[in-house]
């Protein structure tokens, strides 16, 4: 299947709250997952985005979750399928669409940078 999820992550410490988002993709028997500090727009430009290890599947899955060990919370706002208009799943160069609430058009990245622009 060609799952992927959006994940609101918030972590608290001394008062202070950092969220940041985590974007995964199905790729067969894990995600592939990358953390951004802000949701890109749709054809507002490039966002930072930064690799992170594989997930594991079930991410797909859960709505929220208490994390382990204080490491905080996470709530899922965006889902869908998507469709790889990549030649492959490399994790450097990638470019699919999206039919999401949020992310909903081409999702590309590159590098250490994404952005989302209207479907063709």
């Amino acid at each position: 299947m060609n799952r992927w999820v959006l994940l609101e992550h918030k972590v608290s410490a001394d008062k202070l709250v950092d969220i940041h988002y985590d974007f995964l993709v199905e790729d067969a028997i894990e995600c592939l997952t990358w953390k951004f500090l802000e949701i890109p727009l749709l054809n507002k430009g490039f966002v930072e985005i930064v690799r992170q290890p594989n997930h594991r599947l079930v991410w797909l899955s859960r709505l929220d979750y208490v994390l382990s060990r204080n490491r905080g919370v996470v709530k899922r706002i965006d889902h869908g399928n998507f469709i790889n208009v990549s030649q492959k799943l490399d994790f450097q160069e990638l470019k699919f669409i999206l039919d999401g609430n949020l992310l909903n058009g081409i999702f590309e990245i590159s590098g250490n940078f994404c952005q989302l622009t209207k479907k063709f």
